[in-house]
């Protein structure tokens, strides 16, 4: 009977390899996409901290002090492409992606960036598990690069990132994100400019977290977009991080110190930025120094007055007459450049025609005027220049005049309400033949 043989070094090695191997990663169809990836991150942490511990020893046995890096590092790769053959699904593409984050070149860094991206687009749970790996601060960084395309990748990956997530934007701003922004934007080109803008319109709502948010480094950054050629998209998201920043009263004093109260006035007469910068100005005018600016400013209220017309944008007379109502309150001499300005007629013209709200504030300055009138004609003694006859040519045509616009604006008034109760009630019947009905009969009613 032969004796057992004691085991050979290769059937030792390949005992342990089997054993090393025996129990395969679970497949991302059994597990959840952030645990597998948590999983394989730490599993190649560990054979990391493996091979440098062994490499350690190494050294320390050796006798002359030394070891082989590039050895270790050829083993690293050799594990990474390993790891890499287990299959090409998410969870190893963010391992991969992570990895060249952190110790890349610039190429795959920037490469690295739009899979984090695309990975968080798809799949919004890994937010938080990318935050705790620590890509924040390094795509912060990422943001000072001249290359355009890199500096896209990581502004790109950053707003993935921000999406959603109050903690992530709290990271993004302590990792010094505003310190990054280009002071000359006449250098960045308009993707960049929209980018840079979309980022802080989305962290710009940690106003309402009472996270401290320095308003000094991101209002130089809008106010030369306003004051630029940008697009259409920048402006509209420059002017939503106004508007969240207004919510606060504290940087209502930076807003109109640096000159952005004009920069609001003059978008306000555009009919696609009007509503967002009529809301942010109806935040500031109830502040002190924002009232005061809007008083001082030669577009006030001009062009307040002329929004009232838009009937095709009704948020926008709300906040327009809104804003009248705040500036005219305990201001004689305003309201009287407001009348000058030609103010009753449109406010006659929104009290009828406007949106319930518009109606109630046209209302409301209606009764200013009607009273500021009456007090104007109390009797009084002395000559009296200056006066018309009751009974003259020139008062009765005006007297005309005023019937029929009155008239025509009270049919606009019942075409209007007739519309809007046949939506309410949903009708069966044709609006067409109402309104006709009620043009053809409300005419006679009337008492002129």
């Amino acid at each position: 009977m032969r004796p057992s043989q004691p085991p050979t070094m290769s059937d030792s090695s390949s005992s342990s390899s089997s054993s090393f191997t025996a129990s395969p990663p679970p497949s991302s169809s059994s597990s959840p996409l952030w645990l597998l990836s948590y999983i394989k991150l730490h599993f190649f942490a560990r054979i990391r901290r493996f091979i440098r511990s062994k490499a350690a020893r190494r050294r320390c046995a050796s006798s002359s002090g030394g070891f082989d890096m590039a050895s270790i590092r050829g083993v690293e790769n050799d594990v990474a492409q390993v790891l890499e053959r287990e299959g090409e699904d998410d969870s190893t593409v963010l391992q991969r992606s992570v990895k060249k984050l952190h110790f890349g070149s610039w190429e795959e860094k920037e490469k690295a960036a739009k899979e984090i991206a695309r990975l968080v687009r798809e799949e919004g749970k890994t937010r938080k598990l990318m935050a705790q790996l620590g890509v924040i601060p390094a795509l912060v960084a990422m943001v000072a690069s001249e290359v355009t395309g890199r500096r896209l990748a990581a502004l790109t990956a950053l707003i993935e990132l921000a999406n959603g997530t109050y903690t992530n934007k709290a990271l993004i701003v302590e990792a010094g994100i505003l310190s990054k922004l280009p002071m000359n934007i006449d250098t960045v080109d308009e993707l960049t400019r929209r980018e840079f803008a979309e980022l802080l319109l989305s962290l710009s709502s940690l106003v309402n977290t009472q996270f401290p948010l320095a308003s000094s480094e991101i209002l130089p950054f809008i106010s030369s977009i306003l004051q630029s050629g940008s697009s259409f998209e920048t402006k509209e998201s420059c002017l939503g991080t106004l508007f969240n920043l207004s919510t606060v009263l504290d940087h209502a004093g930076p807003l109109v110190s640096c000159g952005l109260l004009h920069n609001l006035l003059m978008l306000s007469t555009r009919k696609e930025l009007s509503e967002k910068a009529l809301a942010t100005l109806g935040h500031l005018v109830v502040t002190l120094m924002g009232k005061k600016a809007m008083e001082n400013s030669p577009m006030v209220p001009e062009s307040l007055i002329e929004i009232l017309t838009w009937e095709d944008k009704p948020k926008c007379q709300e906040l327009s007459a809104y804003i009248l109502m705040i500036l005219g309150h305990q201001s004689t001499a305003l309201r009287e450049k407001m009348a000058k300005s030609g103010i009753v007629q449109m406010l006659l013209e929104v009290s009828l025609l406007g949106s319930p709200l518009a109606q109630k504030r046209a209302i409301k300055l209606l009764q200013w005027f009607k009273d500021e009138r009456q007090a104007n004609m109390r009797p009084h003694s002395g000559p009296q220049t200056g006066r018309i006859a009751i009974g003259s040519p020139v008062n009765q045509r005006e007297a005309r005049e005023g019937k029929k616009m009155m008239k025509s604006l009270v049919k606009q008034s019942l075409h209007k309400n007739l519309e809007m109760i046949t939506q309410r009630a949903n009708a069966a019947a044709d609006s067409s033949k109402l309104k006709t009905l009620v043009i053809s009969t409300s005419s006679k009613s009337l008492p002129y």
